[in-house]
């Protein structure tokens, strides 16, 4: 049985991606051990289950990998927040301020239901502002997020001070 340890040991170093001076955590060959994947999974739904969550929520594209086996594992919906055009229904957006201009994020206007308490996952929380837009989605649709979860937490970045109000957890941090 593999453990977050081990998990972590698999998590590789990408320098200059996806430009010059960042150093990329890629999660694939985690994602490629059955093991440590389960780990993870385990973990993860140890730290939510029984908490009266009704739903996951999961940020486009790596947090839908996660957000799915830990849905399916809770018995709950999974509602998948994309970048702006990748949703065929109604949507409700937001957009937000990235490094080096502005994104748009969007669900469908049925994705959270009114006073629904979800957890909001990705694989890795960076510098926060994606996570704190998603938070605005779920605020829109009338939902709380009762927490934030995510695989990788890169702490120098400071992302959890973007998430103040809310529960932030981690499994790995750097």
């Amino acid at each position: 049985m593999a453990s977050l340890e081990q998990a972590r040991a698999l998590i590789r170093d990408v320098p200059d991606f996806p430009q010059p001076g960042i150093l990329f955590k890629d999660l694939t060959p985690l994602l490629g051990e059955p093991a440590a994947f389960r780990a993870v999974i385990d973990e993860l739904a140890g730290r939510v289950r029984d908490r009266g969550f009704h739903r996951i929520v999961a940020i486009e594209s790596r947090g839908f990998l996660f957000g799915a086996a830990l849905a399916d594992r809770l018995g709950l919906g999974l509602a998948p927040v994309r970048k702006l055009g990748k949703l065929p229904y109604k949507t409700d957006r937001v957009e937000y301020a990235l490094e080096y201009g502005t994104g748009t994020l969007e669900v469908h206007v049925d994705a959270v239901r009114p006073g629904e308490k979800v957890v909001v996952i990705d694989d890795l929380l960076a510098t926060g502002g994606t996570a704190a837009a998603t938070r605005r989605l779920v605020e829109k649709q009338k939902g709380t997020v009762g927490a934030f979860l995510f695989v990788v937490e890169l702490r120098a970045l400071r992302g959890r001070e973007k998430l103040q109000g809310s529960e932030v957890d981690a499994l790995i941090t750097f």
